[in-house]
This record gives structure tokens, sequence and C-alpha cells, in this order.
């Protein structure tokens, strides 16, 4: 006997699902209009695009619970995901249909994306604040990719070999950010590329989305250009860019006077790029400023220059020099800006452009982590699509909790969409409502209900009332079960599994009990197909797929919900396992087996 080196995981138990925290959002985005927005704006023709609608859900459902690669897709049809789901697609199916995107087709996400924000804005405090200050932050990013077959790679400002991403995202002082526009570039591009377009179009959904208070549009010294300040000033906007340090600036940075220059003192130390250190003390000041003197008289641009300056350290001193200098150098950073703001506000507000890094890494964390086709239309199309997920994900977010409105898109997957599914066990107080002895009988009608917030939050795999297939008929002549073991008091380290499943069942309480009702569709009904019998491969899932994963209801076959399907060849180790003996009460509600024991269940495999 020797150990198999190519194990193969079967996933074939219709009772379990890991990402059960996906019905309330793609509910939420059926309630936005996704679905409407994609069958009146794409139209990818052929038979690879028929059903577009059921195809884009698919891929922005995959992206919510984590996936990053087209084959990761099998996510969505594991386990009982086609009891919460209809129409879902299978990997390959949505390669071919990403491959088939044109140019073209990749706008029609866009306008989609600019159309869905607005309506999520509507059903989710997605902006709070708006109505007084918005920012609008512009930035790009590298993804490096690897290989000579990726369309559009190239080496860029970054020296690294990959495709070019541009975003616009805007946030309130209450708000985190959202993304309101998204384009995929060639590697070898500059980064104002495109902006100007870009900016007008963002501009225009930040204020359908709610923007109805000072908007300003805040970006780095690569924007600092006359196409990119005179779209800006065009959609009546503020702005607030760095300034290269041109001979221009350099001499309106001389003519300040040394009185003018006001102390600041941050509370949280910022890092310069420059000598890569933290600083904490920097000098502020402002002088009046005229941009773009080579263009027309009509086309220069007036605002102030808001300069802070650093003392320039003496890169070869020592701890122990304590010899003063002869006198002080200072390095200059300098932001053109038309803000109404004070000095010292306006200079921490253009700070406060730094969050769009925050949402670069989640993109990166997230479905960007791999660009995974080699079509660089197919890549523009997958990033179109991150954004929606990541713009569904805040609102789901929103929706939940305070903690979750700001929380990174990671930690909201983790806490909802990829949640343990299947019916989770109940609190101790609960009562049991498994079968009492007797042949045939139900759980009584006259038995005390269940809490509020476990009824708002019963997750659609766990139907209420099912219909007895051949294996749940019983012999009427036959005893019943016994009645189920009172429910006794557990310690702290026992509790530990019904904590999480509470936590979960508050988590999903939070979100409105009628984004919860029914099951979800991906796309337009069909005829359900028979899976009687299946199994499935996980081998696609990825490691934090197969985490959490929870039993639902009895598992004797007779008890409050759905029995579990066990391969025969598992079925004596799913009950040692389980603790479950022949002969013994079934376990029910109240006597689940620990989180462990059903973890080790869930693991056993059969090499195939």
């Amino acid at each position: 006997m020797q150990v198999c080196h190519d194990p193969t995981p079967v996933f074939d138990d219709p009772n379990l699902v890991s990402c059960a925290g996906l019905a309330p959002v793609l509910t939420l985005a059926d309630r936005a209009g996704l679905g409407a927005l994609v069958d009146e704006h794409l139209t990818v023709p052929g038979s690879v695009g028929a059903n577009a609608r059921a195809k884009v859900l698919a891929l922005v459902a995959g992206m919510i619970a984590g996936v990053d690669t087209i084959d990761g897709m099998g996510l969505l049809r594991h386990g009982g995901m086609r009891r919460l789901f209809t129409e879902i697609r299978a990997a390959s199916t949505l390669g071919t249909f990403l491959r088939a995107f044109t140019f073209g087709h990749v706008r029609q996400l866009d306008a989609i994306s600019s159309r869905l924000l607005p309506a999520l804005s509507r059903r989710a405090p997605l902006l709070a604040g708006a109505d007084a200050v918005t920012y609008l932050d512009l930035d790009d990013t590298v993804k490096q990719t690897y290989g000579y077959l990726k369309q559009g790679a190239g080496y860029g400002y970054s020296r690294v070999k990959g495709l070019n991403a541009l975003l616009a995202v805007i946030s309130t002082p209450l708000a985190a950010p959202v993304i309101v526009g998204a384009r995929l570039r060639k590697g070898a591009t500059h980064s104002a590329g495109g902006a100007p377009k870009l900016l007008a179009e963002a501009l225009k959904t930040a204020k359908a989305a709610g923007a109805t208070g000072l908007l300003s549009v805040r970006a780095d010294s690569a924007f600092y250009s006359h196409d990119v300040l005179a779209t800006i000033l065009r959609h009546k906007a503020r702005f607030s860019i760095t300034a290269r340090q041109d001979p221009n600036v350099r001499r309106h940075i001389s003519l300040i006077p040394e009185t003018s220059w006001t102390a600041i003192s941050y509370p949280n130390a910022i890092w310069d790029e420059e000598t890569g250190e933290l600083i904490s003390d920097a000098e502020v000041a402002e002088i009046e400023y005229t941009a773009f003197t080579s263009h027309r008289q009509g086309e220069q641009i007036t605002g102030r220059l808001i300069v802070r300056r650093v003392k320039r350290l003496n890169p070869h001193s020592t701890a122990g020099d304590r010899h003063d200098p002869l006198f002080t150098t200072w390095r200059y950073h300098a932001v053109f800006t038309n803000s109404p703001l004070r000095l010292v506000e306006a200079e921490a507000a253009h700070r406060g452009h730094a969050i769009i890094e925050q949402v670069i890494s989640e993109l990166k964390d997230g479905p960007l982590a791999h660009l995974p086709s080699g079509q660089f239309n197919a890549n523009g199309a997958w990033l179109a699509l991150a954004c929606l997920a990541f713009n569904l994900t805040r609102a789901a977010g929103c929706l939940a909790s305070t903690f979750h409105a700001k929380a990174r898109a990671a930690t909201t997957a983790t806490n909802s969409s990829t949640s343990p599914a299947g019916s989770p066990a109940r609190p101790a107080a609960s009562p049991c409502t498994c079968p009492k002895a007797g042949s045939g009988s139900q759980p009584s009608s006259s038995s005390t209900p269940e809490p509020a917030a476990h009824q708002g939050t019963q997750p659609p795999d766990h139907p209420a009332e099912q219909a007895p297939t051949k294996t749940e008929v019983e012999d009427p002549e036959r005893p019943g079960p016994p009645a189920c073991p009172p429910t006794r008091a557990r310690s702290t380290a026992a509790r530990s599994p019904q904590r999480a499943t509470r936590r979960w069942i508050q988590a999903q309480a939070s979100v409105p009990e009628k984004l919860l009702n029914g099951p979800v569709r991906l796309g337009t009904a069909s005829p359900s197909r028979s899976r009687t019998g299946s199994r499935r491969r996980a081998g696609s899932m990825a490691s934090g797929d197969r985490r959490g994963l929870w039993l639902s209801g009895c598992l004797g076959g007779r008890g409050c919900a759905p029995p579990v399907t066990v391969a025969p060849a598992h079925r004596r180790q799913a009950r040692a396992h389980l603790g479950w003996r022949r002969g013994g009460p079934p376990p029910c509600c109240a006597t689940r087996p620990s989180l462990a024991g059903v973890r080790d269940w869930a693991r056993l495999t059969r090499a195939r």
C-alpha cells in the first residue's frame, strides 16, 4: 500500500455551500437592475453571446466570492450551489464568452457600470455626505504579466512588464471609495493617456450617484496637464493636482517670503517617497500661480500653489553625529489647486489622495490578482467586471453594518459572501425541532417558534418544507426515532462553532429581510436539469473555499432538515466522525457535532 500522490477531493453533498452569502449580494444586484442593464446594453454577437445576462452575473458572482481566474469559476458549481442559484455556467463557457469581446463590448460594460452605481447609491448609503463634499481620485497602476503571449503587455514608467489600468474612484469623508471608471491600457503607455475622456465620464457618473456638493478631483503629477485641468473646469469641479517641479514652479516657490511659512505637525507620520523615511514635521505656504503660460491667454489657468517643505537631512550623518548644519536645506512639494479650503485644510485634503492606493491594493488582492486571458479585450472586460463586483461588495457592506461599510472588500466577502452554508447551528436557547417519538411524526405546530433573527436569515438552501423522497418514506410499522436529548450547557471552548454561527446569523440579519427571500437567479428562467447522484470535482476550488463548511439540519434522514447524501464507501466513516451510532438518536440542531468533526468529514476524499 502506498500514499496516493494526486488525491482528488469529491464534493457531492447537495446540502453544503461555502458561499451562501452570495444570495443577498446578487439579490441586491437584481434589485438594482444589473440584469436588465446587461440585456439592454450588452450585445455580444453569435451563439457565444447568447444569454449574456447569466454569464455576466456568473462572472461577477465568482469575483465577489474571491475567484481570480477563469478556471476558478468552477466554484459556482460545487455542492448545493444549484439550490441557491439558477443559470450557472461552466468556467469554459465563461472563458469563451470573455474572449468574444471587442473594445466596443468593453465600453458597453462601462456603460452598464456607470448606470449601476447610481442605482446602488439609491438602495444603500454608498456616498454618505456626498451632498457636502466628494473627492474624485485619479491614478493608474501596472499589473505585472508573464510570458510573451499576453496582448498589449509592455514596459511602462515602473519598468515592470505588464498592462496599465487607469482608475477613477470617488469617496467622501464619511464613506469608503467606490469605482466610477476604469480603463485597461497597454503597458507602454503614458499615465495621462486617455485620462481626460475617462475623467469626463467619471465626473458625470459621480454627479448621477449623488455628488451634489463640492466635487474635487485629486491626482499626482503624472496628470498635471492642460487637457486634464480643462476637463475638470468644463464640468464645474475643483482640482488639486501635484505640480511638476519645472522652472516656473521653482521660481514661484523662491518668491514665497520666509514669514509666510506655517509649521504643521502630522498626528501620524507620513511616508516620504523621495527619502524613504517617515516625516512628522513640515511647513506649508501658498502663492498665486498661473499655469500653462505657453498656451493662449484664454486657456491659461490661475489658482493657488500650495507648497510643503521638509528639512533635507544629511544622508551621511550617523546617530552619534551631533554637529549642527551650517544652513538648513529644504525639499519642496507643490500642489496646484483652486480649492476653497484654508491653507492647512487644503494641504491635508490633497494628501487624502492616497486612498486610491487602497482600492488598487484590494483589486490586486482580489479579481485583479491575474489578468487571466491572453487577449487584451478579454482582460479589459475582466477589469470592468471586477469594478462591478467591487461596487456590489461595497454596497452589501453598507447594508450589513457600519464596520463592513468601510472594511476591505476581502473582509466583507469573508464575513458574508463566503459564509458557511447549510442550516447553521442554532443557539443553545433555541428549541429543538426534531420529531418526537412516533411513526412518521412531524414537528409540532405548537412548538415554540424560532428567534426572529434566525427566521429572517434562514439560508435559501434550507427550505422550510420539502417533499419526501423515496429514501425518506418511513415504514408505518417501524417505530420513529427517539426524542432528542435535552440541550446541555457547554463550556466556552465547546461553544466556539456556535458562536461563529451566531456571528454569521447576526451579519446576515443586518441585511434587509426582503433581500433574502426566494432563490437567486443568475439569468432568465429555464428548465432545470436533474443533478441526482452527480459528483463535483473541487480541484479548481481555492483552499479558502473549503473552509467553514457546515452541515445542514439533522443528519439521520428523519429530522428537521433534508438528509445529507453520503457515498456508500464513506458512510461508515461519516457516522464515526459525526458521532452517530446505529440505533442511537440522529444528530440534530441540539446535538450537533463540533466544527472540527464536520471539517474532518467534509475532507473525506476519493482518488479517481
